[in-house]
């Protein structure tokens, strides 16, 4: 279902977010509820990892990484809410859990936070791409590239590289460095070096316990890049999809983009749990400031929720082959469609 940006849209839109408000007060007892049911098993697993690889049984790591793994990613999606201000009641106690969980997620929380901001500000604005998303070009700009131009950017697109590789690179590696994250400068250095500095004493405390950084690095290294596999592909499929919306700065609108351009990615519970429901993404674009523990019940009360922008684990599969947004035709294309358009 594609949502255009005209004005009976856009008050529908509008209709759906103020339902949306009524949801945004966080719950103090589901919040440690969560940090409990995720934050534990997740530092036991990583335990018996390093325990594991520090006793020669590093055949253990595999199996324990990919169930640690989507313990990360939900830690990730706590950290996130804390950056909205919507995981808790206080504003300083988000803060103090999304710096804290940066030792987990790798993430530089202040940083992410702003970097973040802008994206749900610009989300579907052909005019503020660049921020917090995956760089999308319309067809008529891909045509206008040059041979190395296109093929910069089929490689870019690629999704082998862009999540296979791309995903675990920009966790491990690119956030380690104060460059990209469309923030002052000296911002950005404070909080990555910070978080870095934090980090190697954190490594280096568990060297010392492990007998060696090898160990630790056998352990964290595999379970990092499961987490960010998985949340390389769900940040991917919540925009990248047939029937999101891009509009031009003179038509584009917040709540329109919001409900239009924000996939629901329909996981079985088990999934939606690890994920943290964040494949009700066009619910949290209507409102970042509900918690994630309160989107599904958000949807449940409003029938036109459930219908918009549905995305099946088979229907996501087709996303991979997407890469531009076709203007005319209003939906995201293939590459497939370039040759079409040329051959005419």
């Amino acid at each position: 279902m594609n949502t255009e940006t005209t004005p009976a849209a856009a008050i529908a839109a509008r209709d759906i977010a103020r339902h949306c408000a009524a949801y945004r007060e966080p719950d103090m007892r589901s919040a440690l509820g969560q940090i409990a049911n995720t934050g534990l098993p997740y530092l036991v697993l990583c335990a018996a990892m390093i325990a594991a690889a520090a006793t020669g049984h590093g055949w253990v790591v595999p199996l324990l990484a990919v169930p640690a793994g989507g313990l990360l990613v939900r830690l990730f999606i706590i950290q996130h809410d804390c950056g909205h201000g919507s995981f808790l009641p206080s504003r300083t106690a988000n803060d103090a859990i999304g710096r804290a969980l940066s030792l987990l997620t790798l993430t530089p929380y202040d940083s992410w936070k702003r970097a973040h901001a802008l994206h749900h500000a610009s989300t579907g604005d052909l005019s503020r791409r660049g921020t917090g998303d995956v760089a999308t070009l319309t067809v008529r700009e891909y045509l206008a590239l040059s041979r190395l131009g296109r093929l910069r950017y089929r490689l870019y697109r690629n999704p082998f590289l862009l999540i296979g590789l791309g995903s675990p690179l920009n966790f491990m590696l690119l956030q380690r460095m104060p460059f990209g994250v469309g923030l002052p400068w000296r911002t950005a250095w404070r909080d990555v070096l910070a978080l870095d500095a934090a980090l190697a004493v954190l490594v280096g405390l568990l060297a010392v316990a492990a007998g060696g950084v090898m160990p630790v690095l056998v352990a964290l290294v595999p379970t990092v890049c499961v987490a960010a596999w998985i949340g390389g592909w769900l940040f991917y499929v919540q925009h990248q999809y047939e029937d999101t919306v891009w509009d031009g700065p003179e038509t584009w609108d917040f709540h329109t983009a919001a409900l239009g351009g924000s996939s629901h990615y329909v996981l079985p519970a088990v999934l939606q749990w690890f994920t943290g429901n964040v494949g009700l993404h066009h619910v949290h674009h209507l409102n970042s400031r509900i918690p994630n523990y309160r989107l599904q019940e958000c949807m449940d009360d409003h029938a036109m929720l459930g219908q918009v922008g549905r995305l099946t684990l088979r229907d996501s599969l087709r996303c991979l082959g997407l890469a531009l947004w076709d203007e005319d035709a209003r939906r995201l294309v293939g590459f497939s469609r370039v040759r079409t358009l040329e051959a005419a």
